[in-house]
C-alpha cells in the first residue's frame, strides 16, 4: 500500500515539474515577434530566445543523468524547480537581448533536469506494466501545460508586457520545489561515492554544443559558412573522442553497452527522427495563422488547441493500451498517423478552411500521442534499474538535439523557396509582408511538410525493427 500511494505521490509531484516545462515550451512560440521588437533584438538574437533555452536543456543532460544515478533522483529533481525558476525571474527582468538568451539557457538547464528525472523518478516508482499509463498521465501535464502556453501567451502579449511570458513560471516553481522537498524520497538504488566521467561530459559538451550552434548559423545564415563547417568538424571529433574514452573509462558518462540492447536503440533512433519531423510544426503552424491568415497572436494560439486536446486525451489511452498489448503495435501506427498528417499539411493553402486544419491537427495529435508514451516506456524499460537516469538523460539529449534539428532544418528547405531576408523579417517582424511574400511563404511550408513527412516515415523502420518488450526493470 505504501509503495502504490508513494506512486501517485510521484506522478503527482512530477506533473507540476512537466508542467512548467510544458508551458514554458510554447510560450514564447507565439509571442516571439513581440518579445523581439519590445527589445529591440534582430533576427539571430530573436532566434538565440528559444534556441539558448534548447541548448541549455540538452548539453548537460548526460552528466545529469549519471549524478542522479550516483546521489539520487530527489535532490537532482529539486534543484532543477530551483534553476528554472530562478532561469525564470532573471528572464523577466532582462534588460538587452543578451541577456534574455543567457538567462533562457538557464531556464533551459533547469527544465532539462525536471524533464530528465521525471521520467526517471515514474520508472523507478511504477510497476513495469504500469509505466505505460503513468507515462502517458505525465504526458497529459506537458501538453496541458503547453496548451495553456499557446492560449496565455497570446491574452498575456495583448494585455500585459511581455516580461509576464516568463515571470508566470515563478510562483508555479516555488509552489513545486517547497512540495518535491516535502514529499519525495529516495527509492532508487544509487552509486554512492562513484566516480563521475568529467572528460567523457568535456567532450560530449563540446560535440553537441558545436553541431547545434553549427546547424543554427547554417540555418539563419549567421556569420561565414566557414564558421558552421568547422564547427562540425569539431563536432565530429569531439564526437570520436567521446566514444573512444567512454569505451575505455571504467565510470562512463554513458553505458555504451546501452546500445547493445535492440529495443533501447530502435526507441531512441525512431524518437530522434519523430522528434526532427514534427518539433517545428506547432511554430510553422502559428506563422501560418498569423502571416497568411493575418489572425492575431492570441488567435494563433487559440487555433492551435486542437492539436493539445488530441494529444491530451490519446496520450493515457495509448500507454494504458501498450501496457497491456505491447508498445510496437502502438508506436509503429502513431508514427504512421503523424506522417499522414504531414503530407495534409502540405496540401494546405489560403483557403484551406478551418476545419480541415483542425481534422490535420487533430490527426498529429493522436499521432503523436499514441507514439510517444509507449515509446518511452519501451525505452526505460529496457534497461537495468541503476542505468534508469542516464537512460532518461539519453534519451532526452536526442529528443532535444532533434528538436532543434526541426527547426533549422525547416528553415533550411524554405530557404530554398523563400529569401533569406524574408524568412528574418518573418521571424523578427511583426509579420506585415506583401501579398507576394505570402505566396512564397507557403510554397516553403508545403515542400518543408512534405520532406518531414519524408522523415518522420523513415523512423517506422527503427521502431519496428527493435522487437516487442522483453526486459523487465521491477
Amino acid at each position: 500500500m505504501l509503495h502504490l500511494q508513494y506512486k501517485w505521490t510521484v506522478l503527482t509531484v512530477t506533473t507540476v515539474g512537466v508542467l512548467m516545462a510544458g508551458i514554458d515550451s510554447r510560450i514564447v512560440i507565439v509571442g516571439l515577434p513581440e518579445v523581439a521588437s519590445a527589445l529591440g533584438a534582430d533576427a539571430e538574437q530573436a532566434i538565440w530566445f528559444t534556441q539558448a533555452y534548447v541548448l541549455g536543456s540538452t548539453v548537460a543532460l548526460l552528466l545529469i543523468g549519471r549524478i542522479t544515478d550516483i546521489v539520487g533522483r530527489v535532490k537532482v529533481y529539486t534543484s532543477g524547480f530551483i534553476i528554472f525558476t530562478i532561469g525564470s525571474a532573471l528572464t523577466s527582468l532582462a534588460q538587452e537581448p543578451t541577456q534574455v538568451i543567457l538567462f533562457r539557457a538557464v531556464q533551459g538547464l533547469g527544465a532539462g533536469i525536471l524533464f530528465t528525472n521525471s521520467v526517471a523518478m515514474i520508472v523507478d516508482a511504477t510497476p513495469r506494466n504500469e509505466c505505460g499509463f503513468a507515462l502517458g498521465v505525465n504526458q497529459i501535464a506537458f501538453r496541458f501545460g503547453a496548451m495553456t502556453g499557446l492560449t496565455i501567451s497570446g491574452v498575456i502579449i495583448s494585455l500585459l508586457d511581455w516580461r509576464a511570458l516568463f515571470y508566470i513560471n515563478v510562483p508555479i516553481g516555488i509552489f513545486g520545489t517547497v512540495w518535491a522537498h516535502r514529499r519525495l524520497k529516495e527509492i532508487a538504488s544509487v552509486e554512492k561515492g562513484a566516480a563521475i566521467d568529467w572528460a567523457g561530459f568535456i567532450t560530449f559538451t563540446i560535440s553537441v554544443t558545436s553541431f547545434l550552434l553549427a546547424l543554427t548559423f547554417a540555418a539563419y545564415g549567421i556569420g561565414e559558412q566557414t564558421t558552421a563547417y568547422g564547427l562540425l568538424i569539431i563536432s565530429i571529433m569531439s564526437l570520436g573522442a567521446f566514444i573512444a574514452y567512454e569505451r575505455r573509462s571504467k565510470h562512463p558518462l554513458l553505458d555504451l553497452s546501452l546500445l547493445g540492447i535492440r529495443e533501447f536503440t530502435g526507441g531512441i533512433i525512431a524518437q530522434l527522427l519523430n522528434a526532427i519531423a514534427w518539433g517545428a510544426v506547432l511554430l510553422l503552424l502559428s506563422l501560418y495563422f498569423q502571416l497568411v491568415l493575418e489572425l492575431t497572436p492570441f488567435e494563433a494560439g487559440i487555433r492551435i488547441i486542437p492539436f493539445e486536446i488530441a494529444f491530451l486525451v490519446t496520450g493515457p489511452v495509448s500507454g494504458k493500451l501498450s501496457d497491456r498489448f505491447g508498445h510496437l503495435p502502438f508506436t509503429t501506427s502513431g508514427l504512421a498517423l503523424t506522417s499522414i498528417s504531414l503530407y495534409l499539411f502540405s496540401t494546405a493553402d489560403a483557403f484551406t478552411p478551418y476545419s480541415h486544419l483542425v481534422v490535420y491537427m487533430m490527426l498529429l495529435g493522436v499521432g503523436i500521442g499514441t507514439f510517444v508514451s509507449p515509446n518511452i516506456s519501451s525505452i526505460m524499460g529496457s534497461v537495468p534499474a541503476q542505468r534508469t537516469g542516464v537512460a532518461s538523460a539519453f534519451r532526452a539529449t536526442f529528443f532535444n538535439v532533434g528538436f532543434t534539428i526541426s527547426l533549422n532544418l525547416a528553415v533550411l528547405i524554405m530557404t530554398f523557396t523563400l529569401p533569406y531576408a524574408l524568412i528574418t523579417k518573418i521571424v523578427s517582424s511583426s509579420l506585415v509582408i506583401p501579398e507576394v511574400d505570402k505566396t512564397l511563404f507557403l510554397e516553403g511550408l508545403k515542400k518543408t511538410y512534405l520532406w518531414l513527412a519524408f522523415l518522420n516515415t523513415v523512423a517506422i523502420l527503427p521502431s519496428m525493427l527493435r522487437g516487442s518488450s522483453t526486459s523487465e526493470n521491477k
